[in-house]
């Protein structure tokens, strides 16, 4: 654990955390690492780290402050811009691999508006110190994406989902989604060079634990912009899939760290406008 003797100069810190394995945050930020910077916005409730490409899909990693054993804040809320590639590098500056290894300790603490985020990791006696340049924070998308405009919603195990994204078509500029109250249900498709191929699963299946849909949906979403998604799917246990009125896509994905907590990753998709068969 990190050495408590720096506790008095943490007040020069509008925020600070401490984390016993640098690892329970690493993995999450992995999960939505698909562009190098990222906006991160501290609250009382924890941490929201946002990555967004092209105005066109957005993931969000919610780190809740319950995951630190020491979280302070003394604003409302923070908010900056950081490079994410870099940030991952340093929290595992000692290796990041699964295994018997010694975990890494971890404080992340920031004095405010333009200064630097400071990483201090320790493992085993070693200290190394980061610090981090923020930048200004963009304006993030906001996709306006409410419960209340929610037409369709499924909850399943991720197990399945692995299984069908690893074996999806990459030669299909698409994936069709088609989520309805009656059979199919919840159907994927992709158009590939090689043809069509979907993958259906019933209501009524093992691997699904909800399924609340109003009215039949099928929409499409550019591979390219899914495809990042798939780092979070392979961390998650749970996957909830919701659409709105407008097509957008919610996935949501339940990750738990080595701790057996629960952490959270959402994306955020709009639909394809292309109308025309992929391809032509």
């Amino acid at each position: 654990m990190l050495s408590t003797q720096q506790a008095d100069d943490d007040s020069s810190y509008v925020f600070v955390a401490k984390l016993d394995n640098a690892r329970n945050v690493s993995n999450i930020l992995k999960a939505i690492h698909f562009k190098d910077t990222a906006t991160v916005f501290v609250t009382s409730q924890g941490l929201k780290v946002t990555v967004e490409d092209a105005k066109c899909v957005q993931a969000n990693a919610f780190i809740q402050a319950a995951v630190f054993h020491h979280f302070v804040l003394t604003q409302d809320q923070v908010t900056f811009k950081v490079n994410l590639s870099v940030l991952i590098e340093c929290l595992t500056i000692f290796g990041s691999g699964p295994g018997p290894s010694a975990a890494t300790s971890m404080k992340m603490c920031y004095e405010g508006y333009g200064r630097p985020l400071v990483v201090i990791l320790e493992e085993e006696g070693v200290l190394t110190d980061c610090s981090l340049k923020t930048l200004e924070p963009d304006e993030v998308l906001d996709f306006d994406f409410c419960s209340t405009n929610v037409i369709n919603k499924i909850i399943m195990k991720s197990e399945c989902l692995k299984e069908v994204f690893s074996e999806l078509d990459n030669t299909s500029d698409v994936l069709q989604i088609l989520m309805s109250p009656d059979a199919p249900y919840l159907q994927l498709s992709t158009f590939g060079n090689s043809g069509s191929t979907h993958s259906s699963f019933s209501k009524d299946s093992d691997m699904v634990e909800a399924f609340q849909c109003t009215q039949t949906q099928s929409n499409r979403y550019k591979m390219q912009l899914l495809r990042p998604s798939s780092k979070a799917l392979a961390l998650s246990t749970r996957i909830s899939i919701r659409t709105d009125a407008r097509g957008f896509l919610s996935l949501q994905y339940m990750i738990k760290n080595d701790d057996g907590q629960v952490c959270f990753v959402e994306f955020f998709c709009a639909p394809d406008e292309e109308i025309d068969e992929p391809g032509h």
